[in-house]
């Protein structure tokens, strides 16, 4: 992708906004590369898609849960939940169940075909957050890690943290 033109317009107040420099941008930036190369692995090894191999990260990490317990644990909205967990089911990944304690609701959990894409899927995580952080310095790494975490709590502080809210 080329760098953005070096022609910088002044804004209307006469400070310069550069996109490139904005730092929601180089967050959305740099979080779509990197998920560009996990989708191209998940989808090579499992045929997941980003989505996808998240229901079944968390659903793997936390065993049995509703699609609202899903949407919250990975920041997703209901929609993206439910069109991946519909294709997880159909896939026989995973299973869907009614909810005991709710007449409407749904519990989602993995089947034996999802806990061996499960049992896959970490260690192919793993390797690629490895690959991810040999571009820093541990220091760096940990440092990024913190600042993240911190900026996340920050965020969900001013009121960010709806998962249900649209963007994803």
């Amino acid at each position: 992708m080329k760098p953005l033109s070096s022609k910088r317009g002044a804004a209307p107040g006469g400070d310069e906004f550069q996109l490139e420099d904005f730092l929601p941008y180089q967050l959305s930036v740099t979080s779509n590369r990197v998920s560009r190369v996990f989708a191209q692995r998940y989808s090579e090894a499992f045929g997941l898609s980003i989505p996808e191999w998240r229901v079944v990260a968390v659903v793997g990490r936390f065993g049995t849960l509703s699609p609202s317990a899903v949407g919250e644990a990975t920041a997703m909205d209901k929609v993206k939940v439910s069109r991946a967990a519909a294709s997880l089911v159909a896939r026989g990944v995973l299973k869907q169940a009614p909810d005991p304690l709710d007449g409407r609701g749904r519990k989602l959990s993995l089947t034996r075909k999802g806990l061996t894409v499960y049992q896959g899927v970490v260690p192919l995580a793993r390797e690629l957050e490895a690959n991810l952080a040999e571009g820093l310095s541990r220091t760096e790494w940990a440092a990024l890690q913190k600042a993240l975490s911190r900026l996340s709590a920050h965020v969900s502080s001013l009121g960010g943290a709806d998962p249900n809210g649209g963007i994803d």
